[in-house]
């Protein structure tokens, strides 16, 4: 239990259903679904579209989606994968014979085909029980009436100031006589609601066809890009077999590949046999341990991480057993070892993540994004719909797994999760940030299962990550200063992050009492909701 004297808040507690997302119009959206006779699928789309209109430095309709769903009563875990494919023409000797080397967020060709709106069609067509109309109709209210910017989006406003100015339709619909919006001004997206009318009334293709799909196409076909009506004809999603570890009494469930969800069990594995060093996960040794596995997965993420249609990648070799004893083998438990081969892959950075347990205990576990903030910053104008730059996950290094080509699936960061017990599901779970989500996934299960926090103090807790882009270990300013030196001392180059670590939401099911307990992380405006 939590020092009641000490900022902070108490998790949710609630006997019927249960919302959590990083906007507190989104987790109300989605709890007035739930008690509309909506179920957790329902729930969580509601939510995820809200967020594409009120969170739009982190998701939207122009970017991707995965998502876990374990229906009341299955021992079955749903997943499915809504990420986007570069377009059929993108060969990689066209990069080569126009002189690209890299690409960069602000390219066309950072723009992969947005797999969101295929995904929600297809979950919502599977799993729910109410109309797509239905689902939309919170975010069109949004989007058409305005929306007041919160302390986060406010921020995320201002720190992607130079993205949005670098687009003038962009820079015309969010910012504010040439400011970014601040906090409290409400912010309008009338075209954006139009768009959100369209795929309520035609489905999926509202948006991949017609005059939405036209617009994005000639936007980006005006700034060069490859994109053609026969990649948005293609743009569909699957469900694929979710992969799993086992960690204390739980199954740990992830979407496979081409998403880094693998390197999350990785880190589990590798954890599970390291001491907890006392009750407190910020001693000096835990930390240095954590860092120490993170730089060890992250180097094998570069390594091995791609689209599997397009090269084996070796998930059963690397949830194995023996593989985890060996890299843990390979931590020298008092100082940090010699800097790790430099990554080939460019940071990833934004999304937004919903979890939502309804009163029948069908579970959802849903994650939306557009990568770094705002996107690649290219709006196409009529439509209103902001473009992801999903396409920096791909290299142009003929040799590298995440080389470029047509059709390909770029790597991804995103990763819903879930917990189950004796074969149901008792949490999802998720955690924002891009390159940190595997880690983050291993911080907050560690923090819970193994020192005891209730769902609500493992998303408090102070943050670090070993960035795998750089030779630095970013840390929370909550940090204390002995903590840093100690790490210093131990050979960690530290450094205070410059902005939260992530962001996390969780909903914990409690059998026993049949009650429903829900964490909300304080770096974001969200709340968990229960009725």
């Amino acid at each position: 239990m939590r020092n009641l004297q000490a900022p902070g808040r108490s998790p949710v507690i609630a006997p019927n259903g249960m919302a959590s997302t990083s906007h507190s119009l989104a987790t109300e959206a989605a709890v007035a679904m739930l008690r509309s006779g909506g179920n957790a699928m329902d729930a969580a789309l509601t939510a995820c579209a809200v967020q594409a209109v009120i969170e739009p430095g982190s998701t939207g309709i122009g970017g991707d989606c995965f998502c876990l769903y374990a229906p009341a009563g299955s021992t079955n875990i749903v997943a499915f994968n809504g990420s986007g494919r570069a377009p059929l023409k993108n060969n990689l000797s066209w990069f080569q014979e126009q002189g690209i080397t890299k690409i960069t967020q602000t390219m066309p060709h950072a723009v992969t085909i947005p797999g969101a709106v295929d995904a929600w069609f297809q979950l919502n067509r599977d799993h729910g029980q109410k109309s797509l109309a239905d689902i939309l109709q919170p975010a069109i209210n949004y989007a058409r009436d305005g929306y007041p910017v919160g302390q986060r989006i406010a921020f995320d406003f201002a720190a992607a100031y130079d993205v949005i100015k670098s687009d003038p339709d962009t820079a015309a619909l969010f910012l504010n006589n040439g400011e970014p919006y601040k906090i409290g001004q409400r912010h309008h997206q009338p075209a954006l609601a139009k768009t959100l009318e369209t795929i309520a009334a035609h489905g999926r293709d509202g948006f991949y066809k017609g005059a939405v799909a036209d617009d994005i196409l000639g936007k980006l076909n005006s700034l060069g890009g490859l994109h053609t009506q026969a990649d948005f004809d293609t743009a569909i999603g699957d469900y694929v077999t979710p992969i799993k570890t086992r960690y204390r009494d739980y199954d740990i469930w992830e979407c496979p590949p081409n998403g880094q969800g693998v390197f999350a069990l990785l880190l589990l594995n590798i954890m599970a046999q390291i001491p907890t060093f006392g009750d407190n996960p910020l001693t000096p040794k835990r930390i240095h341990h954590e860092i120490e596995a993170g730089r060890l997965v992250y180097r094998d993420r570069s390594l091995y991480l791609g689209d599997p249609a397009f090269g084996s990648i070796p998930v059963e070799e690397l949830l194995s057993s023996e593989y985890a004893d060996t890299l843990r083998a390979a931590i020298n438990p008092d100082i940090a070892t010699a800097p790790l081969p430099d990554l080939s892959l460019p940071p990833h950075k934004s999304t937004v993540y919903i979890s939502v347990v309804d009163k029948d205990r069908n579970v959802c576990s849903l994650i939306n994004t557009v990568f770094h903030g705002f996107g690649s910053g290219i709006l196409a104008p009529k439509s209103g719909v902001l473009l992801q730059n999903r396409g920096m996950g791909f290299v142009l290094d003929p040799t590298h797994p995440n080389c470029i080509a047509p059709g390909k699936r770029p790597l991804h960061t995103i990763i819903p999760g879930m917990a189950t017990y004796n074969g149901k599901a008792v949490m999802p779970f998720g955690v924002m940030g891009g390159d940190y989500q595997a880690f983050g996934h291993m911080q907050f299960l560690t923090r819970l299962l193994d020192y005891g926090m209730d769902v609500q103090q493992a998303q408090d807790i102070p943050r670090f990550f070993a960035n795998p882009h750089e030779n630095f270990v970013e840390v929370e300013n909550t940090i204390a200063s002995d903590t840093r030196e100690a790490l210093i001392k131990m050979g960690h180059n530290i450094v205070e992050a410059k902005t939260p670590i992530g962001g996390s939401q969780a909903i914990w099911i409690d059998e026993k009492e049949d009650m429903l307990h829900g964490g909300s992380d304080p770096r974001k405006d969200g709340c968990a909701i229960g009725y």
